[in-house]
């Protein structure tokens, strides 16, 4: 999984670093695409109570729901959520073993958790999209065996290895839409006076009119479809790429399925993102403080 280190970084809030760092998260994005789409689409395992197992264990969610809780009940003990680039999907987590780091100041406080959305989205939209050749393959596999009707599609049992891929993804897609705070702090100090009237109005369309750039929406979605499109090739042993190895069923991921992923899911939610901490970003300031922020040419 991609990281800052907020401990070294000597401008956490330059938008060509986190430019950068977003870009190395399309790559990480689409690598786990890649890998979940080799498995079926095994929709049991996002049914709430589905598996018995789990409820003898006193557990009433998901299977992917108990990978998540298991998986991040680990990593808060390793203090992974104290990071302010870091969201987990599970409530009441474990406290840190480990004493706290004093991370530099980045973020206005908030509460804003963009994960049950991305939660929703992935498993109902995007896990069926990804993993369609997969499953078409599993049920040709099973008629031949003489599996026919509802018995033939989705499931191959995969569970674990699936949810593994699951939550890599899920932890990806989090951090490149929460990201949005770090984008919009960045416009915010760099000029107050621009967001502080819609901020007070409030004015939610004026807000996103000061953060979307259509120009660089299209462009990363012209970047994005050029990498799914390479990642997508077989090679062969000398490196070379295999002649339309990524067209059509002989591909390794569904391009257009990955640039609607972005087009459709994780750009709006990211903008999303943006504008509700914006909404909230003069929270518990006095009239005076935001007057002075206001006529200052920047907060950094």
């Amino acid at each position: 999984m991609l990281s800052q280190n907020f401990m070294l970084e000597q401008d956490p809030l330059s938008l060509d670093r986190i430019r950068s760092i977003l870009v190395r998260l399309e790559d990480t994005i689409i690598f786990d695409l890649i890998e979940r789409a080799q498995f079926a689409h095994n929709p049991r395992m996002y049914i709430r109570g589905a598996f018995p197992e789990l409820k003898e264990m006193g557990f009433e969610g998901s299977w992917l729901d108990w990978f998540l809780k298991e998986i991040e009940t680990f990593h808060a003990k390793a203090r992974r959520y104290t990071s302010p680039d870091e969201y987990p999907f599970t409530t009441n987590l474990s406290e840190p073993v480990l004493k706290p780091l004093t991370f530099p100041k980045i973020l206005y406080p908030n509460d804003i958790n963009a994960n049950p959305s991305i939660l929703s989205f992935y498993t109902r939209s995007i896990v069926p999209r990804i993993t369609r050749r997969a499953t078409l393959s599993l049920s040709a596999v099973k008629r031949s065996k003489g599996v026919v009707g509802d018995d033939e599609y989705e499931d191959d049992g995969n569970y674990g290895s699936a949810a593994t891929i699951d939550v890599e993804i899920l932890q990806a897609i989090s951090k490149r839409v929460h990201y949005g705070k770090f984008v919009s702090e960045s416009k915010f100090a760099a000029n107050p006076a621009a967001f502080i009237p819609h901020i007070l109005t409030p004015n939610k369309q004026a807000l996103d009119a000061l953060i979307t750039k259509p120009e660089v929406e299209r462009k990363l979605l012209l970047r994005l479809r050029k990498k799914a499109a390479t990642y997508a090739q077989d090679f062969n042993p000398d490196g070379d790429a295999i002649a339309n190895s990524n067209l059509n069923d002989s591909a390794k991921i569904d391009v257009d399925g990955v640039v609607e992923l972005y087009e459709s899911y994780i750009i709006p939610l990211t903008k999303e993102v943006e504008v509700e901490y914006l909404l909230h970003r003069l929270d518990g300031m006095t009239e005076e403080e935001i007057d002075k922020l206001a006529d200052s040419k920047n907060c950094v």
